[in-house]
């Protein structure tokens, strides 16, 4: 499981393309060699409503949150991190040009006990691996 989740809200000098963003995740979360295809998941939201530091209405952010399951090390995982978060700079270079943006990303591990899942979908893709 590598769910990556991105909030994001932008002013008139920070937009950027939020469906290239999420191809140049997922390509960096494949990349990394640890996450299993069929459970890679990248989805975007957009805050309609949202304050930024102070408030100016240039102000824009991307916050993501990787959550993982466990039985990895911080080593493979900060990796991991490492190509993720140089994707998202490269996507987002125009925007971090500015002093308007913050980008910021969270790896959380998700405890084994605490987690349910129903995914048909590694059946069908562990067919093809």
């Amino acid at each position: 499981m590598a769910h990556l989740k991105v909030e994001y809200a932008t002013g008139p000098r920070t937009g950027f393309d939020a469906a290239a963003l999420c191809e140049a995740l997922h390509g960096a979360m494949v990349a990394a060699g640890i996450f299993p295809l069929a459970g890679i998941r990248v989805r975007a939201y957009r805050a309609e409503h949202a304050l930024v530091a102070d408030a100016h209405p240039d102000n824009g952010f991307v916050a993501m949150t990787l959550s993982v399951g466990a039985g990895r090390s911080t080593e493979a995982l900060r990796a991991a991190g490492d190509g993720i978060f140089a994707a998202a700079r490269q996507a987002l270079a125009d925007p971090l040009a500015s002093e308007h943006f913050a980008l910021s990303l969270e790896i959380r591990v998700i405890d084994p006990e605490l987690s349910w899942k129903d995914t048909p979908i590694h059946a069908r893709l562990s067919r093809w691996e």
